[in-house]
């Protein structure tokens, strides 16, 4: 299993992440993106209005390795961080069936080769995979 329960449910209970990819130029972006946990395969896809324009998708459509993180606040006092990293290979799809009804047909899907998580269940723990 790619994901353990803990993280399975600290994704599910989140709706925002930040994902970085890198121009064939080297120029890095990091955008806030909406994006849904296959369990099954153990992927992430990310999906939006018209995703086949945007830079994000132009730069993993050229290669770009990509890295995807959700955290959040637990609590403030005491202060008590949580969160996820996956770094790892995309795919810019096309013609696909969007992962709701009014996105557009183009996604990435993200295969975790590294996930590094923390504040969710014991000990800073990073897997590579």
């Amino acid at each position: 299993m790619t994901f353990t329960s803990a993280e399975l449910d600290y994704l599910s209970s989140q709706h925002l992440g930040r994902l970085a990819s890198v121009s064939p130029g080297g120029q890095v972006q990091n955008n806030p993106v909406n994006f849904f946990v296959d369990a099954g395969t153990g992927t992430i896809t990310i999906g939006g209005h018209a995703m086949g324009a945007s830079k994000k998708f132009r730069n993993v459509q050229k290669g770009s390795t990509v890295a995807f993180v959700v955290d959040d606040l637990a609590s403030v006092d005491p202060w008590v961080v949580r969160g996820i990293e996956i770094r790892g290979t995309a795919e810019a799809l096309t013609d696909v069936d969007p992962p709701v009804p009014y996105f557009s047909r183009e996604i990435i899907r993200i295969t975790p080769k590294k996930i590094t998580s923390w504040g969710l269940d014991g000990p800073r723990q990073t897997r590579n995979l």
